[in-house]
């Protein structure tokens, strides 16, 4: 066979891998997928060091000769021209990510916070300015540069993950103005936007209010165009996202409340009692989800409406109050996972089916999906499995969590550049799986790799899954944070280029808020400190007294996380110390008080790991 003919013409691109060898003003890389590729440094070659939000810049351009050592992490920007032996790459810019043997920045004690700290601070800012806090103020859309723009819709989703960051950063940091924003996020959640069905003890969620008028107009159905005039799953489930974390630091009973209400519908409205699982959508009048006016989405069954339970709020409030009816719910969600997505056809590929008809059977017809898989989907299922793991380890779990895990970088993953795709064929022809429509990278698909690799690695201490972790997080941290603007960028091209059109230069819309950039924040630094460095770690909690939990225990644990690894060290209530607590169950017994109190924990590794 003869070689591929080159390319004619010049083009800039992102090369992405560790240093091997350095000769002059060329060194060689290795790409992600084991390619070497020759670099030629140019007298006007720039270099500088990842960093973090709310960090300058910090140039390195001088000092490229000594940091280009073998075993550096890099990515390398320029041209790239056709030359008689092949590319020639030209580096116009090189991103020191992390050094030969060194700690990756992002591995290093506080990064996360720290990041998460300047999210909160953007988005707290965009939505209220500098003085008091009044959700009649919140909107859902927020311009790239963190101002509102002349929609003046609330949809619930995007508030209730505001709320959801919010109580993710007092978490790590115990700033009260954070918390003070989800508490009056969580209630406004509860005067605003829900219906209280009394006769059937269950709530529903609004699609949004609309506030451009002297009364707010409450909008009852998704105005969403997959979910139009329809009651989707999944905004009742990400309606709770910051009610169920905002739960597990205060203890508000209001809000537990709200919660089982929520949990009473899924069960009576969404949930299949014959084949199990649950519907992705219910008509707004009946609560059916086998009526006509549904249209396509009428007995159907998808990802979202059965796997998304347990990241969104199900795990938090299984970890809130320790219950067996929600772990139930959760090994039922999960067995649905094991049992129902995987592809077993003959010739199947790597990706999960992810629509299906009430029967189960895949639903590859429906919509802008129809085959195609989304790669952030099939991460989030190795993330959440290896989570519930840590609770029920059972072998299916597991198993589905490996396959997937080794299967997908290479179907998934730029392994030229860095970073994880969007949505592709799920089908592969000619061993390639095809974008969909395009190779742009979105920020939450990153998360979802960092948090896969990192709980595996953790879990498993193995070192492929702990450097699969790293390059995602490079690829995150170099790309998606906004120095000039603050907050995340959506999209970015495969190049790492921000892609600034349409919804997508949006900071917040129906699809962004603060939720899957906090989420990373918060897991990444709780993974990272007590189950990759095993270094210990502070929380805080505000709880009303001892009523709002069961049996009266604050329940600590930051996650599911592998059993006998982690262990409570020391509380604090109100600064003095206290005693009754659980180091092993991770809980402490809240002593009988009127007003509120601050109790700051300290979580610490307790074995080398597996």
């Amino acid at each position: 066979m003869s070689a591929p003919a080159q390319l004619p013409f010049s083009f800039s691109d992102l090369t992405a891998g560790y240093v091997t060898g350095r000769l002059g003003s060329r060194f060689t890389l290795t790409t992600l997928d084991g390619r070497e590729v020759l670099i030629h440094l140019s007298a006007a070659t720039t270099g500088q060091r990842l960093r973090n939000l709310g960090e300058p810049y910090q140039d390195v351009s001088g000092q490229l000769a000594d940091l280009l050592t073998p075993g550096t992490q890099v990515f390398v920007y320029g041209p790239i021209y056709p030359s008689g032996t092949g590319l020639f790459f030209q580096a116009d810019r090189v991103v020191i990510a992390s050094g030969a043997g060194g700690v990756p920045p992002w591995q290093q004690p506080g990064w996360w916070t720290r990041q998460l700290t300047e999210l909160a601070c953007f988005y707290r800012r965009s939505q209220f300015g500098a003085g008091a806090v009044d959700f009649a103020e919140y909107r859902t859309e927020i311009h790239g540069s963190g101002h509102k723009t002349a929609q003046h819709i609330q949809e619930t989703d995007t508030l209730s993950r505001l709320v959801y960051g919010m109580a993710s950063a007092y978490t790590l940091t115990g700033n009260e103005d954070f918390l003070d924003v989800a508490e009056r996020g969580a209630r406004y959640l509860h005067e605003h936007l829900r219906f209280e069905d009394p006769e059937e003890s269950t709530v529903y969620w609004y699609h949004g209010v609309d506030v451009s008028g002297p009364v707010e107009r409450k909008l009852f159905a998704s105005e969403f165009g997959d979910d139009y005039r329809a009651i989707p799953a999944y905004e009742q489930i990400y309606a709770l996202v910051g009610l169920a974390q905002t739960y597990r630091i205060t203890g508000d009973p209001v809000i537990r409340q709200d919660l089982e209400a929520t949990v009473r519908l899924f069960e009576t409205a969404f949930h299949d009692p014959r084949l199990g699982g649950y519907f992705s959508h219910i008509d707004p009048v009946t609560l059916s989800p086998h009526h006509d006016s549904l249209g396509p989405n009428r007995s159907r069954k998808n990802w979202n409406s059965v796997g998304d339970h347990a990241p969104a709020y199900l795990i938090n409030l299984y970890l809130a109050t320790g219950e067996d009816r929600y772990r139930r719910m959760l090994e039922h969600t999960f067995d649905m996972i094991v049992t129902h997505l995987p592809d077993r056809s003959r010739g199947a590929g790597v990706f999960v089916n992810e629509r299906f008809h009430a029967d189960w059977t895949p639903d590859h017809d429906w919509g802008w999906q129809q085959n195609r898989a989304v790669v952030g989907h099939n991460l989030k299922i190795v993330w959440n499995l290896m989570r519930m793991h840590a609770v029920l380890p059972k072998r299916e779990y597991r198993q589905l969590a490996e396959q997937l895990a080794a299967a997908l970088p290479a179907a998934g993953r730029d392994g030229q550049r860095g970073g994880w795709y969007d949505v592709l064929e799920r089908e592969a022809e000619d061993g390639r799986h095809a974008f969909a429509w395009h190779d742009r990278k979105t920020w939450w698909q990153q998360e979802q790799a960092v948090l896969a690799y990192l709980i595996l690695a953790g879990s498993t201490g193995q070192d492929g899954y702990t450097r699969h972790a790293d390059e995602a997080a490079a690829f995150y941290n170099a790309f998606f944070l906004d120095h000039d603007e603050g907050g995340v960028h959506f999209t970015v091209l495969a190049s790492g280029i921000p892609y600034l059109l349409g919804n997508e230069r949006l900071k917040g819309s129906h699809a962004m808020a603060m939720y899957h950039k906090a989420e990373l924040c918060y897991l990444a630094e709780v993974y990272t400190r007590l189950l990759i460095r095993r270094e210990p770690l502070n929380l805080w909690f505000k709880p009303h007294g001892g009523q709002g939990f069961p049996g009266g225990l604050l329940r600590v644990a930051p996650d599911l996380l592998p059993p006998g690894r982690v262990e409570l060290e020391y509380v604090l209530i109100d600064g003095a110390p206290h005693d009754d607590f659980d180091a092993a169950a991770m809980t402490v017994r809240l002593p009988e008080r009127e007003r509120r109190m601050t109790v700051q924990v300290r979580l610490r590794p307790t074995a080398p790991g597996p």
